[in-house]
């Protein structure tokens, strides 16, 4: 149910139109027309957790800051709803592909440490503890994989022997990922979560941010499709990858494919198993 008095006061202004969206799993959206004239992109859940909508308004401004691929801005939010300005979408500008690959290296470009970040938040509808740690291997090890595999085997979504697999994995991080500044991360990059904007650019939304190894967003990117090879190429060009980051692909989707056998089950676990397996 859309709160529509609630909407009114915090954005200061009478509704006169609202009407639903299609998409979203974990939302329901809506297009909100004001008064003043100014149009809304409102997204509400009902059972939604209290610091939801409040900690993903934070991640939109936190990547605002870097000033790079367009995001959002935040109108209005509380813990019912999360009010946004409503991106108009136009045709993909030429070079819209190149435009999002030298954007997203820059955005990474804002390098910070330790791993983590100053508050938790959520992926999809799950929280998200962002507690800092040392280093980074330390962080997806701890923060990352751990809570994800653990909560799947406690629900029986996943198999027992998932913990001991998965400790072996921990202890061979150190091995394979490379020392590299932390980035700030959108941290929930798949193409459902790009937009083409009102002048055709690329925008970015419903993040999950934190700092991290830069290659996660790139990895989360290959998972489901969406991005063309001219994305990761102009990516490359402006922010050159360390060696072997091909071969580290798979274990950063080692994460979002833990979402979601959290989430759905079914399939999800055998991607994780074959994942998994070319690391130990």
């Amino acid at each position: 149910m859309l709160p529509l008095e609630d909407i009114e006061q915090a954005v200061g202004s009478a509704i006169r139109s609202h009407r639903a969206l299609a998409g979203g799993d974990i939302c329901r959206a809506y297009q909100v027309v004001l008064d003043d004239q100014r149009r809304l992109f409102v997204k509400t859940r009902a059972e939604a957790p209290g610091e939801m909508f409040p900690t993903e308004a934070r991640g939109l401004r936190w990547l605002a800051e870097t000033d790079t691929l367009r995001v959002p801005e935040v109108v209005a939010v509380d813990a019912r709803f999360l009010a946004l300005e409503f991106l108009e979408s136009a045709p993909k500008k030429s070079g819209f592909e190149e435009e999002l690959g030298r954007g997203l290296a820059r955005m990474h470009q804002f390098q910070a440490d330790p791993p983590g970040l100053h508050f938790d938040n959520f992926i999809g509808p799950l929280p998200q503890c962002n507690t800092p740690c040392e280093d980074w291997v330390d962080f997806y090890a701890r923060q990352r994989l751990q809570p994800r595999v653990e909560e799947a085997v406690q629900c029986g979504k996943a198999p027992r022997d998932w913990l001991r697999k998965f400790g072996n994995l921990y202890q061979a991080l150190p091995d394979i990922i490379p020392d590299e500044p932390c980035s700030r991360l959108h941290g929930d990059l798949w193409g459902g979560n790009l937009l083409v904007g009102p002048s055709g650019e690329p925008c970015l939304i419903d993040p999950a941010v934190y700092r991290g190894h830069r290659e996660v967003d790139l990895a989360m990117m290959k998972l489901f499709g969406g991005f063309s090879p001219p994305v990761f190429e102009s990516y490359n060009e402006s922010y050159p990858l360390q060696p072997g980051y091909r071969e580290r692909v798979d274990l950063y989707q080692l994460y979002p494919l833990l979402v979601h056998v959290n989430l759905f089950g079914g399939g999800y676990v055998s991607s994780v198993e074959r994942a998994l397996s070319r690391y130990l």
